[in-house]
């Protein structure tokens, strides 16, 4: 009921007024029965985006995280998830991957949509990652068809980081649906599963246009944030007293090198060079090895 509530009266009409989200595809979306929805993931706003523009209700699996949090603003996003019916997904792996996977079946045995991000999180560049094996496994077991779904633009309006989303036309664009009925009795090989993620994941790139990356969006954060650990490691040590980056270092010897360069005598009487007129930075071995730092393009 709630759903209904914040989709009809409260937030819809004022998203579709502001955002005019279009849609293409639509004819791809079933009336009735089950079926799931396979989107990229770029932003926050995507489980919003989406069943805004599908007419039957969209449940999506949600972390966890977004039901247990803390403060005014983590008992409101609680409160609103629980509220449009969006069920916890706890993401460590394991049981926890099992109890997933049975809620998921629960919607779909109930003949409803249900939405899944198999890239497992939101992409931390915009392009397209590597696909879990967790929607193969739900399509085969419950017997159903998978539409990918692209979203353009959401990442633009809302990214990542940002509460207030600028305003600005976004869309969703719905693929064919794709059907797996030929490994049906096949769900626990995993050489299948991965071959029926891929085919999701190529379709997601057709859709969507980005570009698509063969390594886990997890993995890829991780190596982002061990890079901005280093060059922080590093602009710590250049603040240290007697310390300085070696960019600052080279300038400073290039200038010293200029000022000692200077004519010591009259034009008409020239100086014999010394010793000390050598420039220091002609004899400084440069042991400032360059640190591998590993940027989205």
């Amino acid at each position: 009921m709630f759903y209904w509530f914040l989709k009809t009266i409260v937030i819809g009409p004022i998203i579709k007024l502001l955002f005019r989200p279009w849609v293409e595809g639509e004819e791809n979306i079933p009336e009735e029965g089950a079926a799931i929805f396979a989107s990229n993931h770029l932003s926050f706003s995507d489980s919003i985006f989406l069943p805004l523009v599908v007419s039957r209700r969209v449940t999506f699996l949600a972390k966890s995280d977004y039901f247990t949090g803390r403060g005014i603003k983590g008992r409101l996003t609680a409160a609103f998830f629980k509220g449009v019916g969006q069920l916890p997904v706890d993401r460590s792996g394991g049981k926890a991957s099992n109890a997933a996977l049975s809620s998921g079946l629960k919607v779909l045995g109930r003949g409803d949509l249900l939405g899944i991000y198999p890239e497992g999180t939101r992409s931390p560049d915009g392009r397209l990652y590597r696909g879990r094996t967790g929607v193969a496994r739900m399509a085969l077991e419950g017997r159903v068809t998978v539409i990918p779904v692209a979203m353009i633009g959401t990442d633009k309006a809302q990214p990542t980081g940002k509460v207030i989303p600028r305003i600005m036309r976004v869309g969703v664009r719905v693929g064919k649906p794709l059907d797996f009925s030929r490994y049906e009795g096949m769900e626990d090989d995993r050489f299948v599963l991965r071959s029926i993620t891929d085919e999701i994941m190529y379709e997601l790139m057709l859709l969507s246009g980005r570009e698509y990356v063969d390594m886990y969006a997890t993995s890829m954060k991780d190596r982002l944030v061990s890079a901005a650990r280093a060059k922080a490691r590093e602009l710590q040590e250049a603040a240290k007293p007697g310390s300085a980056a070696p960019e600052l270092e080279e300038a400073l010897d290039a200038a010293e090198g200029k000022s000692r360069q200077a004519p010591a005598s009259t034009p008409s009487t020239p100086s014999t060079p010394s010793a000390d007129d050598a420039d220091p930075t002609d004899a400084r071995s440069d042991d400032d090895g360059d640190t591998p730092v590993v940027a989205a393009s």
